[in-house]
């Protein structure tokens, strides 16, 4: 009986639905996180009778033939894309991102990794960083006698100070885009890398070749919708609950086979 292990395999998906749904719910408040969805696809099927085998000595064909599916197994995991509301904050150094783009920033390896959370920081040198200390291209450095900051929705930044009634310009940030942004991996920390699904980064200027402009004094809050979320958590429950009836059925079933005399 294949009822046991194909309820088993629904089981475990609806587990994994659960983990990307609390997953979700736990960043609710991840500054530029984006919700994930579990997707599923069918396991192989056991051909017991083709389509289109001939049954008849006449020719006759079966239109449909006998297919028995053997379960169910997770496809992916993918990200939402979807732009976050932006809440006012009023720091100098916080910035939103609206519309497409990630700002890149330096692992300690050396290697690039990408990110939608603009709340950044300056380290004792006045470099801007990541909250967790990453440089964010393209290096820019506050001066220690800066009195405050601004930055325009094309990403150029502005130093105001006491001594001086013009502003000195200290840079630009640049955006990076991705032909499938999908495809990027995800690992923790707000952080994404490259990868071969999600094609090379292709930098460019805040507002230009499709990327989103900057907007200082906000962050994108999660677009996690918590309604949708706590629906998709009664389904998976509601799903779970069905693949063990399923199971206890089948045990039923073959307990009953095994006191035949």
């Amino acid at each position: 009986m294949k009822a046991l292990q194909i309820a088993a395999s629904g089981m475990a998906a609806q587990q994994m639905r659960v983990d990307v749904v609390s997953n979700n719910l736990a960043n609710m408040s991840t500054t530029g996180y984006n919700a994930r969805r579990a997707e599923f696809s069918d396991l192989h099927y056991q051909q017991l009778a083709r389509p289109g085998t001939i049954a008849a000595a006449d020719g006759t064909q079966l239109p449909t033939g006998v297919q028995v599916g053997l379960g169910v197994r997770p496809a992916a995991v993918s990200v939402v894309l979807a732009q976050g509301s932006l809440g006012a904050t009023g720091g100098d150094l916080d910035v939103a991102i609206e519309g497409g783009g990630y700002l890149e920033v330096t692992l300690p390896s050396g290697a690039a990794a990408y990110t939608r959370d603009g709340g950044l920081k300056r380290t004792g040198e006045g470099l801007i960083v990541t909250s967790d200390g990453h440089e964010v291209a393209p290096g820019l450095t506050i001066p220690a006698d800066a009195r405050s900051l601004s930055i325009n929705p094309a990403g150029e930044v502005y130093a105001y100070f006491n001594d001086r009634v013009e502003p000195e310009l200290l840079g630009q940030f640049t955006l990076v885009g991705f032909t499938n942004d999908k495809g990027l991996e995800a690992i923790g920390a707000n952080l994404f890398l490259e990868t071969e699904a999600s094609g090379p980064a292709t930098p460019g200027l805040p507002g230009e070749d499709g990327l989103g402009t900057l907007r200082q004094g906000y962050l994108e809050e999660s677009s996690v919708d918590a309604v949708r979320e706590v629906t998709e958590l009664i389904k998976a429950q509601r799903g779970y609950e069905l693949n063990a009836k399923v199971i206890t059925a089948a045990d039923q079933m073959l307990s009953a086979t095994t006191q035949i005399r």
